[in-house]
């Protein structure tokens, strides 16, 4: 097994930009042959034109090239912001809901989260009968993020009982 290989592995299966340093003390190698090797292995991943590189900005990690996010989004979960999140929701417990209910609970941003949400796939968006707002939904994508069993309204009536049984 190659320095080169178990640098690889460390790079691998850190979640986060680890240093030099980091790497050498895990291998307990010394930190100079260790940055050798990781020059090594970033001229591999450039040399060989695939959907992985090495990024050194914040120390060293394994990625995929800006080109693939595409299909890196379709395939994981996407991280939401806080806000984001707290629109969801509001969402998944009272769907259906009207866009303009929507906005007075959550206020103006609203319209910016359900943008993201929409473009993510975790909402859907309808005229309503008069046509003047939108009703939202939750899609099954959404009970898929997360891994939910059923829909949202079994959901909401599960925390409702929750909350009644707190009372």
């Amino acid at each position: 097994m190659t320095l080169k290989s178990r640098v690889e592995a460390v790079l691998f299966i850190t979640a986060r930009a680890v240093s030099a340093k980091e790497i050498a003390e895990i291998l307990s190698e010394p930190e100079e042959t260790v940055e050798e090797a990781l020059l090594e292995l970033m001229f591999d991943y450039s040399a060989r034109e695939g959907a992985l590189e090495i990024d050194d900005t914040d120390g060293y990690i394994i990625q995929v090239k800006l080109e693939h996010m595409d299909i890196v989004e379709k395939l994981c979960p996407v991280e939401l912001k806080a806000p984001v999140l707290k629109t969801l929701s509001v969402i998944a417990l009272k769907e259906p809901i009207r866009q303009t209910e929507l906005k007075e609970l959550r206020g103006s941003t609203a319209y910016e989260h359900v943008a993201e949400l929409l473009e993510k796939g975790l909402i859907s968006k309808h005229k309503d009968k008069n046509g003047r707002s939108y009703n939202l939904k939750t899609t099954p994508k959404f009970a898929e993020y997360f891994k939910l069993k059923g829909d949202a309204k079994a959901l909401s009536k599960i925390l409702d009982i929750e909350k009644l049984a707190k009372e």
